[in-house]
C-alpha cells in the first residue's frame, strides 16, 4: 500500500471532511490494481463502535468487495492473545469492590466523608485507576509525590488511593478491563518489536489524548506498512505556532498549550521527529470550505501568538466566502435557541438533507428532540436514552425507592399509573380501579396509605383480590436493616415481576420485553452475578446503586429515529459527516465545560505523576469545534441568557467573532452581520410559530340558571359564599363541580383548623361532659393525644403544638370567665331552618354554644386565622348573625333558650383574641329579613350568580376562578349575563 520508507507515515484530513468517506476514499485509491482480497489484510483500528458502523456503510455503498479487519483501539487484544491474557473482571465487580472498600474505610473512620458518598466516591476511584493503567502510572508514582506543600488533605485521599493498590498487581488472576487492554498492548507492541508485520495497519480517526492510544499510534507510525490518520488537522497554521506548541510539549513544567486543538499532535509530532509539513494528505478531496478552515485557525491560535491576527487577518481568503455557509444563532433564552434549531431541522427533513446538532448540553438536545416531536420528527440520538429514563428503569428505581421509606399516597399512585403495572391481565379493569382509588385517597387525604385505610373506599368489597395485591406489593413498611446486597436484587426483582404480573396473572414478560426491557435485564443480570461483592447494604445505599446502575446503560433503537435528523456528541464531530451541522450551546461552562472536580489529585500533583491535565478536556473540545465548524453549511448558537443569569460566550466563538470585527478592511464586521442576520431570520420565525392567537379577553361572567336547577338548601357558610361569590355556588351546587385535592396531602391551613378545633371542641367537651378539670396541662395533654392521632407530619405537629402552648394560658383564663357566665351545652350540633316561600333551608354546625341560668344562648365559633371585624359581619361573614337567628327560630332540636345573650369569635391565631358579633346591630329578627331578600332575589329568573360580587380585596381566592377565567376580567369590570335553558 505504502511506499518503502525509514520516515514515520503520519496523515491528516482537514476539518470539516467526512471522515469515513475520504478514509474509505484513501484506502481505495492506494489499493488501486491490487488483487480483491489485499484490502481483507489491512487492519484498521478507529476510536467508536459508531465510525466502525460508518465505514463499514461506506464499503457497503460502493458495492461488493472484501473489508479491512476492522478493529476498535480500546479492544487491542488480537484472537491468539486473549488465550494467553486473564479474563477480565466486569466493570461492575470492580465498581461494587470500590464501593465496599470506601463503605469500610467511612465506617472506620467517619470524618473522612459523608455515607452517602459512597458510590461517588468509588466512582470517581475508578476513573482514576482507569486513567491510572492507560497513562502507565502506578500506585508507587502516586506514593512518591513530593507533597511538602500540600495541606492535611493528601493524607486523606491517599488512605482512599491505597484501596486500588492490589488492582496493579501483576501476577492478579482478577484484572479489570483497562489492566488487560494495557497486557494487550504491551505484548501486541512487543511483538511488533520482534516481528515487523508487512501488512498494512492504521490508526485513524483518534487524536492521541491518552496514553495508551499514544503509544500504539507511535509505534505504528513507525511499522514498515502502518500509518496514522489524524482527523481534523490543521495545515494552515504556520511554522511559528507550530513551534510554539512544540515548546508547550517540551517545557511540561509550565503546563501549558493543553487546551490548543492541535496540541495532540504537535506532542504526537514531536516524539516522532516529524515537522507539521510532514504530515500528507490522506486523500485528495477538497474541505468543504478552506477560507473558513483558514478563518477558524487563525481565530484558534495559541495565547502567546494572538498578534499574528494583525499580520496575517488582512491576508485571509475572502470572508464572504470564508462565513457565507456560515450562521450565527444568538437567542434570547434557551428555549428560543431550542426552537430555532428544532425548526431547522424540520426544514433540513423536508429537504432530505442530513443535519446533526453537536452539543454536549444534554438539556438543550432534551429540548430539540421535544420540539421535533411536534412534527412527528425522532432524531437519531448518539447518547440514546439512559436506561433509568425507559419505563422498566423508571419502574425498577420507583420500586427501589418505596423501600427506602416505605408507602405513601404519590409513590403507590404513581407505581399504580406505571404503563408496566398489572401488563400481565386484566390491565383495564386495574386502570379503573386505580382511577378510583385515586379520587378516594385525594378526598380523604391519606398521606401514608395501608391496606385497613383502603378498605374504607366504597369499591373495596368488588376489589379484595386487587387490594391484597396492593398490600403485598406495595404497602410493605419500610427496610430498617442491612442486607446483602444479593437479597436486595433478589427480593427486588420478584417485587417488581409481581407488580408486572397483577392481581390475577403470573405473566411478567412485559418488564423486560422490547430493547428497554433487555437493556435493563442485561444490566440487573451482571448484578446477580456479581451481588456477592456488594456486602450488606441498607435499602437506601441499594437504590443509590440501581440508580448508577441504569444509568450507565443506554438504550438505543437504530430504527425507529429519522435516517437524516441526527443528535451527536462532540466526540462524533471528529469523525462524522453531515450536510448541515449545529453546534449548539456555545457557552462556557457548556462548550467547552468545566473540568470536573478532582478529589485525589491537584493540577501541578498530575503532572509529575504522569497523569492527564484538566486543560486536556478543553483542548479535546476546541479540537471537536475546529472539525465541526468546517464542515459544508455550520451554524454556531447559543443562548445569551440561562434560566437565571447571563451566559458567556464561548471561547472560540468569541476568538471568532473579535478577530471578525477586528477585520473591517476585509469586510470582517459586514461577514459577521450577514452571519447573525441569518440566524435573526430563523429566531423571528420561531416566535411566529409559537405566538399565541390573540382572543377576545373574557367577560365577567354571570350565568343565569332557570329557577328550577337552583339549590333550595344552603349552609351557613355558603349563604357567605352566596353574598361574596355567586359563581361559587353556581359552579359547586348547580354545576356540581368540586376542588380535586391533592394526591400527597401537605399540611395546610384548613387541615390545621379542624385539627385545632377538635382540640378545643373535646378539651371543653371533655369538661363539660366527665368532669376533666380546666387546666393548661389537661389542654395540653389533649392536643398532643389528637395532633398524634391526626397529623401524620413530625415537624407540622411540633408547630401545632407550641401554637396551642402559646395561647394555652389565655384560653384557660378565659374560659373560666365564659364558664362562670353560662354552662357549655351543644358541641358541633347541626341545626336548620326553613324561611321564605316556598320553603328554603338553611343548614348551621354550630361549634359551641352554651346556656346560663337566665336561659340565654351564648354562641362561640373557633377561628384559627383571623376573626372577622364587625364591618365584615354586617357586610357577607353572617355566620354568627344566622346561628343565632337559627337558634331563634328553634333550628335546634331539643334546644329552646328565650334568647341569644351574645356571640363570639374565639381566635386561636397569636396571643388569642375574641371578637363579637354585632347583634345589637344586626338582630336576629333583621337577620332572617336579609336572608328572606337574599333568597327571594335569586329566585328571580333575571338575577345571575355573578363571579366575585363582592370580594372585598383582590386577595380574595376561589376554588372557581380558573374557570370563571378571572385574571381575564376584574372586579371593576361589569357582568355579562349568560341566560341558560
Amino acid at each position: 500500500m505504502f511506499d518503502v520508507t525509514d520516515k514515520p507515515r503520519v496523515f491528516g484530513l482537514p476539518p470539516g471532511a467526512d471522515f469515513a468517506q475520504d478514509l474509505v476514499l484513501g484506502l481505495t485509491l492506494r489499493m488501486a490494481g491490487q488483487s480483491p482480497e489485499a484490502m481483507a489484510r489491512v487492519d484498521l483500528y478507529v476510536n467508536t463502535r459508531r465510525m466502525q458502523r460508518r465505514i463499514e456503510t461506506v464499503f457497503a455503498s460502493l458495492g461488493t468487495g472484501f473489508l479491512p479487519r476492522i478493529r476498535l483501539i480500546t479492544d487491542l487484544a488480537d484472537p491468539l492473545d486473549r488465550i494467553h491474557l486473564p479474563k477480565p473482571v466486569p466493570a461492575l465487580k470492580r465498581q461494587l469492590e470500590l464501593a465496599e472498600l470506601v463503605r469500610k474505610l467511612i465506617e472506620a473512620d467517619p470524618g473522612l466523608a459523608p455515607r452517602s458518598a459512597v458510590y461517588d466516591l468509588a466512582e470517581s476511584l475508578g476513573a482514576l485507576l482507569d486513567e491510572m493503567q492507560a497513562e502507565g502510572v502506578t500506585p508507587d508514582d502516586i506514593a512518591a509525590l513530593d507533597v511538602t506543600d500540600q495541606s492535611g488533605h493528601w493524607e486523606r485521599a491517599q488512605r482512599f488511593l491505597q484501596i486500588v493498590t492490589h488492582y496493579f498487581d501483576p501476577d492478579s488472576d482478577t484484572p479489570d478491563a483497562a489492566a488487560v487492554n494495557r497486557l494487550a498492548l504491551r505484548m501486541k507492541l512487543s511483538r511488533w518489536e520482534d516481528v515487523r508485520p508487512q501488512n498494512p495497519i492504521i490508526i485513524a480517526g483518534s487524536t492521541g489524548s491518552r496514553g495508551s492510544a499514544f503509544q500504539l499510534m507511535t509505534a505504528a507510525a513507525k511499522l514498515p506498512q502502518g500509518a496514522v490518520i489524524l482527523p481534523g488537522f490543521d495545515s494552515d497554521m504556520p511554522d511559528s505556532t507550530w513551534d510554539v506548541l512544540r515548546n508547550d510539549v517540551r517545557n511540561t513544567d509550565a503546563m501549558q498549550g493543553e487546551d490548543h486543538p492541535q496540541f495532540r499532535f504537535a506532542r504526537l509530532l514531536e516524539s516522532l521527529h516529524m515537522r507539521h509539513s510532514d504530515v500528507a494528505r490522506w486523500a485528495p478531496t477538497p474541505p468543504p470550505s478552506a477560507a473558513r478552515n483558514a478563518l477558524v485557525s487563525l481565530a484558534l491560535r495559541p495565547a502567546p501568538v494572538t498578534d499574528q491576527w494583525l499580520s496575517d487577518g488582512p491576508n485571509l481568503p475572502p470572508l464572504a466566502e470564508a462565513t457565507q455557509s456560515l450562521t450565527l444563532l444568538e437567542a434570547a433564552s434557551p428555549r428560543d435557541e431550542a426552537r430555532a434549531i428544532a425548526m431547522r431541522l424540520r426544514q433540513a427533513a423536508e429537504d432530505q438533507t442530513t443535519a446533526a446538532l453537536i452539543t454536549p448540553d444534554r438539556m438543550l438536545t432534551r429540548r430539540v428532540s421535544a420540539l421535533l416531536d411536534r412534527w412527528g420528527i425522532l432524531p437519531d440520538d448518539s447518547a440514546g436514552t439512559p436506561a433509568q429514563l425507559t419505563a422498566p428503569g423508571r419502574l425498577l428505581r420507583h420500586i427501589a425507592q418505596l423501600r427506602v421509606n416505605g408507602p405513601t399516597a404519590d409513590q403507590l399512585l404513581t407505581l399504580l399509573k406505571h404503563p408496566l403495572c398489572h401488563s400481565g391481565a386484566d390491565r383495564g379493569q386495574h386502570r379503573l380501579w386505580t382511577s378510583e382509588l385515586e379520587l378516594f385517597i385525594r378526598g380523604k387525604g391519606i398521606p401514608y396509605p395501608d391496606l385497613p385505610q383502603l378498605m374504607a373506599w366504597k369499591g373495596a368489597d368488588d376489589a379484595q383480590e386487587w387490594l391484597d395485591w396492593i398490600d403485598r406489593c406495595f404497602l410493605q413498611p419500610a427496610l430498617m436493616t442491612q442486607q446483602p446486597l444479593g437479597e436486595h436484587v433478589t427480593r427486588h426483582i420478584a417485587q417488581a415481576q409481581s407488580i408486572c404480573a397483577g392481581s390475577k396473572s403470573d405473566d411478567a414478560s412485559e418488564l423486560w420485553n422490547k430493547k428497554a426491557g433487555e437493556t435493563c435485564k442485561a444490566a440487573f443480570d451482571t448484578l446477580i452475578e456479581n451481588a456477592n461483592f456488594g456486602g450488606t447494604i441498607s435499602a437506601r445505599d441499594y437504590a443509590d446503586l440501581v440508580d448508577n446502575l441504569l444509568r450507565s446503560h443506554e438504550v438505543r433503537d437504530r430504527d425507529a429515529p429519522h435516517p437524516h435528523i441526527l443528535i451527536w456528541g462532540t466526540i462524533e464531530a471528529r469523525v462524522m459527516g453531515a450536510d448541515l451541522v449545529i453546534l449548539g450551546g456555545l457557552n462556557e461552562q457548556s462548550w467547552p465545560g468545566s473540568p470536573p472536580a478532582d478529589p485525589w489529585l491537584n493540577r501541578r500533583m498530575r503532572q509529575n505523576a504522569g497523569l492527564l491535565l484538566p486543560e486536556r478536556r478543553i483542548g479535546l473540545s476546541a479540537h471537536d469545534f475546529q472539525q465541526a465548524v468546517g464542515a459544508k453549511e455550520v451554524w454556531l448558537s447559543r443562548a445569551v441568557r440561562s434560566e437565571d443569569a447571563e451566559t458567556v460566550p464561548s471561547r472560540w466563538l468569541n476568538r471568532l467573532t473579535n478577530l471578525l470585527r477586528g477585520l473591517p478592511d476585509t469586510g470582517g464586521p459586514h461577514a459577521l452581520n450577514e452571519m447573525q442576520a441569518r440566524g435573526d431570520v430563523w429566531l423571528t420565525l420561531g416566535r411566529v410559530l409559537e405566538k399565541p392567537i390573540r382572543t377576545p379577553a373574557a367577560p365577567r361572567p354571570s350565568p343565569v340558571p332557570p329557577v328550577r336547577v337552583r339549590p333550595v338548601e344552603l349552609s351557613v357558610t355558603n349563604i357567605e359564599k352566596l353574598i361574596r361569590d355567586p359563581y361559587a355556588i353556581y359552579a359547586s351546587k348547580i354545576l356540581r363541580l368540586r376542588q380535586l385535592h391533592p394526591i400527597q396531602h401537605a399540611p395546610n391551613p384548613m387541615h390545621r383548623g379542624t385539627v385545632i378545633h377538635k382540640v378545643f371542641e373535646e378539651f371543653v367537651s371533655d369538661n363539660a361532659k366527665n368532669g376533666v378539670p380546666i387546666s393548661e396541662k389537661t389542654l395540653l395533654s389533649t392536643a398532643r393525644r389528637i395532633l398524634d392521632a391526626e397529623v401524620p407530619w413530625p415537624t407540622d405537629r411540633i408547630q401545632w403544638r407550641v401554637r396551642i402552648e402559646k395561647i394555652a394560658h389565655w384560653f384557660i383564663e378565659n374560659e373560666r370567665a365564659r364558664q362562670s357566665a353560662a354552662v357549655p351545652v351543644l358541641f358541633e350540633s347541626q341545626g336548620a331552618m326553613d324561611i321564605a316561600d316556598p320553603p328554603f333551608r338553611i343548614t348551621a354546625k354550630a361549634d359551641r354554644i352554651d346556656l346560663n341560668d337566665r336561659s340565654g344562648a351564648f354562641v362561640y365559633d373557633y377561628k384559627t386565622g383571623t376573626a372577622p371585624t364587625k364591618n365584615q359581619q354586617l357586610q357577607f361573614d353572617v355566620q354568627l348573625l344566622v346561628t343565632a337567628a337559627l337558634i331563634l327560630e328553634g333550628g335546634f332540636d331539643g334546644f329552646n333558650p328565650r334568647f341569644v345573650s351574645e356571640a363570639r369569635y374565639i381566635s386561636l391565631s397569636g396571643n388569642g383574641s375574641e371578637v363579637p358579633a354585632p347583634l345589637d346591630e344586626c338582630p336576629p329578627d333583621r337577620t332572617i329579613g336579609m336572608l328572606k331578600s337574599l333568597i327571594q332575589a335569586y329566585r328571580d329568573p333575571d338575577t345571575g350568580y355573578t363571579a366575585r360580587n363582592r370580594a372585598h380585596k383582590d386577595s380574595f381566592s376561589s376554588d372557581y376562578d380558573q374557570l370563571s377565567r378571572y385574571g381575564e376580567w376584574t372586579a371593576a369590570d361589569p357582568a355579562k349575563k349568560v341566560f341558560l335553558s
